[in-house]
């Protein structure tokens, strides 16, 4: 059942990466608007990287 929570989160980090990559695409041409959106999914991006590294360490902790 852990394992299914670790799989969610993760895939949703991939989702948050795909969807930003026209925002970033658009700011590198030059729409200064994407870029807000950009650092929102980065920030989006960080918190979801620190729940999968609690998950990682609350699951291998309970192996042993």
């Amino acid at each position: 059942m852990a394992f299914n929570k670790l799989d969610d989160l993760y895939d949703s980090l991939q989702n948050v990466i795909n969807d930003s990559q026209s925002d970033v695409t658009k700011f590198v041409g030059g729409n200064k608007s994407a870029g807000t959106r950009v650092r929102k999914a980065m920030q989006t991006i960080k918190s979801l990287a620190q729940e999968i590294r609690v998950e990682v360490q609350e699951q291998k902790n309970d192996d042993f």
